[in-house]
This record gives C-alpha cells, sequence and structure tokens, in this order.
C-alpha cells in the first residue's frame, strides 16, 4: 500500500502545471475563499438583521397595540365619570325615584357601546341595570373595582375578570359571549378545565355625590372583551393596515383571558377565528407566571410568527391575561431568502469579475515569462545571441537584465573558451606531431645510439688508452648512457601500454622498492619510516607499472632533500571511499604554487639541466589513471612535498564476483 502510494506521488511530481494555471488556481482558491466567507457572515448577518429588524417591530407593533387598549380602557372611565357627574343621576338617587333616570342611562350606554352600565346606592347594592332593568338589589361590594371605590370615593378603571354569575345578572347575552370551550393547542399547558364561564371586561367605577359632596352611590360600566373584535381588529386595520401577504393577513392582534384567546384576528385554514385556543407553555410561563415580556419566534396556530406578548393586570396588579401581536414569519423569511440571494449573486458575480480580472492580470505577468522561457530554451539550444526585452520596472525586468547579462557573459566565455580551444587544438596537433616525430626519431637513434654505448663501453675497458684518453671516453658513455635514457622516456611516453593487472597487496609493492633503493648512496643519510595498515585487502593493479610510480616518487623525494632528511611511506584502506591510499612524504625544499600545476606536463622539471627529462611523473600520472586511480599532491616550500596515490578496490570486487 506505502509502495501505491509512493507511485502515485511520484506520478504527481512529474506531472507539470504550467504557471498559469497555477496563477489562475491560486487566484480561484483566494476568490472561492474569500466569497464563501463572505456569505456565510453575509447570511449570519443578514439573517440576525432581519430577525432584529422584526423583533423591534413587533416590539413596536405591541407598544401601539397598548395605546389602543388603554384608549378604549380610558374612553370607558370617561363615560362613566362623565356619566356619574350628570345632575339627572344625582337627582334621581336624592329623590329615591331611580325609574326616571332609565331612559338616559339605555341611552348613553348604547351611544358609547357598553355592555354594561348600572347604578348602585353607597353600599354598593344594584339600584338600576341599563341592559337588564328587571334585575336589582344585589350587592356589588364583593366586586373589587366597586369596593375600592366605594372606600376611596374616586373613579377607577383596570381591566377585570367578571364571574358568569354576574355576568348573567347584567345580561344573559353577556354569559354567552363570555363562555367558552377550550380547544385543544399544540404546545399548550396542561389544564383540568375544559371550558370558562368567566369574562374579562374593561370596566369603570366613579362614585356620585350630592350637592354637599356626600357618597350618595356609584356607577359603573364596562366593555366585554370575549368575542368582541373592536379593539384586535382595530390594532390590526392601524398597524398592519389589513395587508394581506400571500393570502395571509400580515399582522394579528389576541386578547388572551388567562391562556385562552378570547377575541383574535388569527384565523383558521377555513377563515374563521381561533377563539377558544390556547398559548404555549412556554409564553404562558414566561409572560403569566414571571411577568416578563415575551418577544421572539412563536407557532401560533397554524402558523410561524414574529410575536411580541406582554402581561395584561387587574387593579390589584394581578396578571389576568395577555396583550399579543404578531407578524407573519413568513414575510421575513421570504426577505431574507430573497436578501441572501441578491447578495450571493452579487458575491459571485463579483468573484467570476475577480476571476476574469485575475486572468488577465495572469497573462500581463506570463508575457514577460513566456519571453524569458523562449529565450531560455533559445540559449539551451546554442543560440547566445538570444535576448529579452522586458520593461516592467519590477522583478520580471530585474531578472531579463540578468538574463541578458548572463546571455552576453556565456557568448563572450564561448568566444574564449572557443579560442582557447582552438589553441590548445593547435598545441595538441602540434604535440601530438612532435610526440610522432620524436617516437620515429627516438626509435631511429636507438640503434645507433646502442652501437655507441657498447664501443665505448668497450673502449673503456681496453687498457691500451691513456688516461685522459679514458676520461674522454668516460665522458662519452655517461652522455650516451644519458641519451639512451632520454630516448627510451620518450618511447615509453609516447607508447604507454595497458596494464597486465593481478591480485597484488600493495604493501609487498611498496615494500619491493624499499628494499631496492635503500642500500643505495643515495639514500644513506635518509631515514625510511614505514606505515602500513596491516589488513588491506588485495587489489587488482599491474605490479611493473605501479612499482615503477613508486620508485620515480622515492627517488624524485631523495632528490628534492638532497640525500638527507626523513622519508614516510604509508597505506591505509577507506572502506567508505572505496579506495586503497598509499602517501609518499619527504622533508626536501618542496614544490611552489605556480610549478603545482605543471608537474604532471611532459618534459616539465624543477631540475638542474642534465638531470632528469620531465618524463617521470607524467609517466606516473599515465599509469594511475590507467588503473582508474588519482594521484594529488600537497606541498609547501620548505617543508616538503606529499603525493598521495589513490587505487580503488572495486576491482578486487568484480575479480571475486567473477571467481565465484
Amino acid at each position: 500500500m506505502r509502495g501505491l502510494v509512493r507511485s502515485i506521488q511520484r506520478r504527481l511530481l512529474r506531472i507539470r502545471i504550467p504557471i498559469a494555471t497555477k496563477l489562475i488556481l491560486s487566484f480561484l482558491l483566494i476568490i472561492i475563499s474569500i466569497s464563501a466567507l463572505f456569505v456565510l457572515v453575509g447570511i449570519r448577518l443578514i439573517s440576525n438583521q432581519i430577525v432584529s429588524e422584526a423583533q423591534e417591530k413587533v416590539r413596536n407593533d405591541l407598544n401601539a397595540a397598548r395605546e389602543i387598549y388603554l384608549d378604549r380602557l380610558f374612553h370607558v372611565n370617561m363615560v362613566i365619570q362623565f356619566t356619574a357627574e350628570r345632575f339627572f343621576l344625582r337627582d334621581a338617587l336624592l329623590s329615591g325615584n331611580i325609574e326616571q333616570a332609565t331612559d338616559e342611562l339605555i341611552r348613553v350606554r348604547e351611544d358609547e357601546g357598553l355592555d354594561i352600565l348600572a347604578i348602585t346606592d353607597k353600599y354598593g347594592n344594584v339600584l338600576l341595570r341599563a341592559n337588564n332593568v328587571d334585575v336589582y338589589g344585589d350587592n356589588q361590594g364583593h366586586d373589587e373595582l366597586v369596593g375600592l371605590v366605594l372606600l376611596k370615593r374616586e373613579p377607577l378603571s383596570s381591566t377585570m375578570i367578571v364571574s358568569g354569575e354576574d355576568l348573567q345578572k347584567e345580561s344573559p347575552l353577556l354569559a354567552v359571549k363570555a363562555y367558552f370551550w377550550f380547544i385543544e393547542t399544540p404546545l399548550a399547558r396542561a389544564r383540568e378545565e375544559k371550558s370558562g364561564m368567566d369574562g374579562m371586561m374593561l370596566k369603570a367605577v366613579a362614585p356620585i355625590f350630592d350637592y354637599q359632596h356626600n357618597l350618595i352611590g356609584t356607577v359603573y360600566g364596562g366593555v366585554l372583551l370575549n368575542r368582541n373584535y373592536d379593539i384586535v381588529d382595530k390594532v390590526k386595520q392601524t398597524v398592519y393596515q389589513d395587508v394581506v401577504y400571500k393570502g395571509k393577513d400580515i399582522g394579528t392582534a389576541t386578547i388572551f383571558q388567562d391562556d385562552v384567546r378570547i377575541s383574535t384576528n388569527v384565523r383558521y385554514e377555513n377563515g374563521t377565528r381561533a377563539i377558544g385556543t390556547r398559548v404555549s407553555e412556554e409564553v404562558y410561563n414566561q409572560v403569566v407566571l414571571e411577568g416578563k415580556p415575551w418577544i421572539g419566534r412563536a407557532y401560533v396556530v397554524n402558523n410561524w410568527y414574529i410575536t411580541a406578548y406582554e402581561p395584561i393586570k387587574d387593579i390589584n396588579n394581578r396578571i389576568i391575561g395577555i396583550l399579543y401581536v404578531g407578524v407573519l414569519e413568513q414575510k421575513y423569511l421570504d426577505i431574507r431568502q430573497q436578501t441572501i440571494l441578491t447578495f450571493m449573486v452579487i458575491t459571485l458575480a463579483g468573484a467570476l469579475v475577480s476571476l476574469v480580472v485575475s486572468y488577465f492580470i495572469a497573462q500581463r505577468i506570463l508575457i514577460p515569462i513566456n519571453k524569458l522561457v523562449s529565450a531560455s530554451k533559445e540559449l539551451a539550444q546554442g543560440n547566445l545571441d538570444a535576448r529579452v526585452a522586458v520593461i516592467t520596472n519590477d522583478e520580471l525586468q530585474y531578472l531579463a537584465e540578468s538574463f541578458n547579462a548572463m546571455a552576453q557573459a556565456l557568448k563572450r566565455r564561448d568566444e574564449q573558451l572557443k579560442k582557447f580551444a582552438t589553441q590548445k587544438i593547435m598545441e595538441s596537433e602540434r604535440l601530438a606531431l612532435v610526440g610522432h616525430l620524436a617516437a620515429n626519431v627516438a626509435h631511429e637513434l636507438n640503434n645507433p645510439l646502442q652501437g655507441i654505448v657498447t664501443y665505448s663501453h668497450l673502449l673503456l675497458e681496453s687498457n691500451q688508452q691513456e688516461e685522459k684518453t679514458k676520461e674522454s671516453i668516460r665522458k662519452i658513455v655517461h652522455q650516451a648512457n644519458r641519451c639512451r635514457d632520454i630516448i627510451r622516456g620518450l618511447l615509453d611516453f609516447s607508447r604507454q601500454r595497458m596494464p597486465d593487472k593481478t591480485l597484488c597487496s600493495i604493501n609487498s609493492v611498496i615494500q619491493e622498492c624499499v628494499s631496492l633503493v635503500e642500500n643505495q648512496a643515495l639514500f644513506h643519510n635518509i631515514k625510511i619510516t614505514k606505515d602500513f595498515q596491516a589488513d588491506i585487502p588485495l587489489i587488482v593493479i599491474d605490479p611493473s607499472q605501479i612499482e615503477r610510480v613508486f620508485m620515480n616518487m622515492i627517488i624524485n623525494a631523495a632528490e628534492a632533500m638532497n640525500g638527507s632528511g626523513q622519508l614516510t611511506l604509508s597505506s591505509r584502506h577507506l572502506p567508505a571511499q572505496k579506495v586503497v591510499e598509499v602517501e609518499i612524504t619527504d622533508t626536501g625544499q618542496g614544490i611552489s604554487k605556480e610549478n603545482l600545476e605543471k608537474i604532471f606536463d611532459p618534459f616539465f622539471t624543477t631540475k638542474e639541466v642534465g638531470h632528469g627529462t620531465g618524463l617521470g611523473l607524467a609517466i606516473s600520472y599515465g599509469i594511475v589513471t590507467g588503473h582508474k586511480g588519482t594521484i594529488s599532491v600537497k606541498s609547501e616550500v620548505g617543508k616538503g612535498t606529499s603525493f598521495i596515490i589513490s587505487l580503488p578496490t572495486k576491482a578486487v570486487e568484480e575479480e571475486n564476483s567473477h571467481a565465484h
């Protein structure tokens, strides 16, 4: 599995994606990320703002509904106070002929839209009911509002709960209007009662005084709210202007008695009013039990509304009902959806515009890059005259200028290399010609020179010559031997043979070289130190050729020390580099820096004329490189020189593998 993943990764790495695609994809990723962030944040802000606006609206609508509700209560209060101050009522009470006020009371009740209007004496006994004249004599002192007016002798008004029995006395029709069957409503609180007989009324009571300001009775009246739709419809008309949204009223209002809708314009699907339905338990607990307003989303009968509820209290500050207004949530959901859709369209359009702009920006950036790519391809194919003209006043222009400078430098160096190569080729051809000529000349001179050497030795061994003649012959022998050595070196350098390799111990080869030279006069005053690693593996070399290299190095070291000093020979195996190293260090006069670069050149020597041909190190270098090895040199003038010969051990492994 891991191998498959690596294979897929390698294939993906081999896929070349154009920089234009990368730029556009990068821009696209940024645009998508920012747009998505803007959309999410925008949707959240829009939703919160719309919900906040809707809640603020229903809060204001509730304030308006309260004013309409209280205005209606104020109207009842004013009518009752005005009635209590009328002289005909005072005179009727003082004369004891209350019947004479009946017609006037009936007219006031009808003109002012009151459901009840009645007169009591100063003890609370009912003297006259305008809408049920046959029922009187009962005491209304148990009524909290009447009792307080009799006690305080001042007019009072409030929303009050009137029992079904009292409603029956006032008017059987009112008792019927106040009676409700409770309708099962989702989310409403559990309630044992299935119906209710009491009614909720806007009620006012005012005292009646005689001319000496003595209390002689009271007048009370009110408007039953049960199944009375004047207030809720006025709220709907005034606040919501009877606006309909998708076939439904945009706004609704309701008056609750406890938790039961007794006056509402919330309707069922069939259009009938949802009288008798109940408020949800959550709203009831907060508004009625805790006495706190409720503003929020709520399910009302058959739709979701943004609602506001507040408690309705009686004269003793007891919560007896709820005033409600609500706005159809669907409208705000549609507004939110349309706003979000508009916002997303704008965001998408902005993203598309940004993408198009990004594409043109990418193309504008790519123009100089493509020029650079094209010019670099031409340069790679050998056209050193390739140049890039970019004027962007930015890093790309700087890069183009650097490219042009590089191309110009390459062209200049190419011309220099061509000139240098031409010179070297001419020198090589001249050297090859000279070498070939030298080899032919050396071969031709070798035979007669061999005769000169042979006959000069014979003359030197003859006793017939005088001593002076022998000295001349010795000089001839010395110079002939020197010529022979030069010719032999030329022949060896011009016709280097392939090494005849075999398995050998490098320590043995070095020891053989030391044994050949340590008894020579040149080495009598030289201390030879041997530091050989014992466990060096056998390597594949031509022992005669490598011995010649070591001999040449050892003799050169002895000559550099003028026959006096210390010569250190060391060997070591480097397994990490798979080589065997031999280091030959002397304490001679050292080699200058300018000569270090030339020591392996043919015919280069720092020895005096007549002492060396300058071919030893060149031949040694050729032998070592023929063994796939290397020679390096470290030297410091006045302190000595170290030559390091490195020979590979890999050939041993190959030899062993062939043996197996």
